[in-house]
C-alpha cells in the first residue's frame, strides 16, 4: 500500500540557490496509491472492499489509513510494522507537469517482519467471506512466496478467484491462479527472467526478447498461459490497447478507445479493478477485459492516480 501526496502550484522563476524551478505550493491532497488505489477504484464502483497490507508507525500510515475508510473501505486487515515506514510518493506538479517525484520507503520482506503471522491469520479466516481476491505486487517484499502459498491454499479451499497484478521477478510464483494482468513491458521481462532462471526458459517456445508484431504477442501469451497453468492472460499494451488469452481459446484484440492521454499512472490499478469485478459477477473473460479497457481510457485522461467512478464508466 501506498500513500500519494501530492503538491501542486505554479513556477514563475528559477532558484538563485540552484538551476531548479521554484514552485509556489497552492494546494496539496493526498490519494490511496498502490494496491491502496485497487481498492479506492473497487470501492468507487460499489464494491465491498477489505484491504490487506501494512503501514509504519507514522503519520502517513495513518492518513493513509484514515483516507481509506472515508471511502468505504474495511481497513481491519491493515496492520502496524514499526520496522518500516509507511511508503509514500510525493509529486510536485507545476503547470500541470511532474517537477520531480520524492519516494519514502524500505522495502523489507515479510518473512522478517513481526506482523507476517497476523497477515496470514487474517487471510485465512476472511477468505470465505470474500468473492475474489487481488494480488497488487509492487515489490515492496510483502508478496512472497509464503504469503502467496497460503492465498491460493485458503482461495482454492473456498472456489475463490485470484488475480494479480505481477512483478516481474515473481512471475513464477503466480502458477495456478485465475488470472493475471501484466503489460506488454512487464511481458518482456518476465520472459527473459524466465528464461535465465530456468536455464533456457524450461517449457516456453519463446524465443524473440522484444515482442513486436501481433505473432510475437500471441505467442508469449500463449506460452505464459501453458506456463503459468492459469485460466487467462491480460496483456496491457498502452495505445495499442489489450490482448486475452484464454485457455482453449484464441487470442482476442481489444482496441484502445482513443482520447488524449494526461497521465497513465494508476491505470494498471484501474485494469486489474474492473476486470476482477466484472469477474465476480459472472461475466465472461472478454466482457471484463472490455470493460477494463474503457475504465484505463478514462483514467489516463486525469492527472495522477485516481478510481474510475460509476457514472464514468457508464458513459463510456
Amino acid at each position: 500500500m501506498i500513500l500519494d501526496r501530492y503538491i501542486k502550484g505554479s513556477v514563475s522563476r528559477l532558484s538563485p540557490e540552484a538551476p531548479v524551478p521554484v514552485v509556489l505550493e497552492e494546494e496539496f491532497f493526498y490519494t490511496p496509491g498502490g494496491a491502496a488505489n485497487v481498492a479506492h477504484n473497487l470501492s468507487e464502483l460499489g464494491a465491498k472492499v477489505t484491504q490487506v497490507g501494512r503501514i509504519g508507525n507514522d503519520f502517513e500510515g495513518q492518513i493513509l489509513k484514515r483516507t481509506l475508510k472515508k471511502k468505504g473501505i474495511n481497513t481491519s486487515g491493515i496492520f502496524t510494522d514499526k520496522s518500516v515506514p509507511t511508503i509514500t510518493k510525493t509529486r510536485v506538479i507545476a503547470q500541470n507537469q511532474q517537477v520531480v517525484r520524492i519516494d519514502k520507503e524500505k522495502v523489507k520482506d515479510l518473512s522478517e517482519s513481526a506482523v507476517k503471522a497476523k497477515i496470514f491469520n487474517f487471510i485465512k479466516s476472511h477468505m470465505k467471506d470474500v468473492d475474489a481476491v487481488i494480488v497488487s505486487d509492487y515489490g515492496k517484499g510483502l508478496i512472497t512466496p509464503e504469503l502467496l502459498t497460503v492465498i491460493k491454499s485458503a482461495a482454492r479451499k473456498e472456489n475463490v478467484l485470484i488475480v494479480v497484478d505481477p512483478k516481474v521477478e515473481h512471475f513464477g510464483l503466480y502458477s495456478k491462479v485465475t488470472a493475471i494482468t501484466p503489460n506488454l513491458k512487464e511481458t518482456e521481462n518476465a520472459i527473459r527472467n524466465i528464461k535465465i532462471t530456468n536455464g533456457r526458459g524450461g517449457r516456453l517456445k519463446i524465443r524473440k526478447e522484444r515482442l513486436q508484431t501481433d505473432e510475437d504477442i500471441n505467442l508469449a501469451g500463449s506460452e505464459l498461459l501453458k506456463y503459468l497453468d492459469i485460466d487467462s492472460l491480460l496483456i496491457t499494451m498502452g495505445e495499442r490497447g489489450m490482448r486475452l488469452f484464454e485457455k482453449n481459446k484464441r487470442p482476442v484484440s481489444i482496441n484502445t478507445k482513443a482520447r488524449e492521454v494526461f497521465d497513465v499512472s494508476g491505470a494498471g490499478d484501474t485494469v486489474i479493478s474492473v476486470f476482477t469485478l466484472a469477474l465476480t459477477t459472472k461475466a465472461a473473460k472478454r466482457k471484463a477485459a472490455e470493460l477494463a479497457n474503457l475504465a484505463a481510457g478514462i483514467v489516463v485522461g486525469k492527472m495522477g492516480a485516481v478510481a474510475v467512478t460509476k457514472e464514468e464508466l457508464l458513459n463510456a
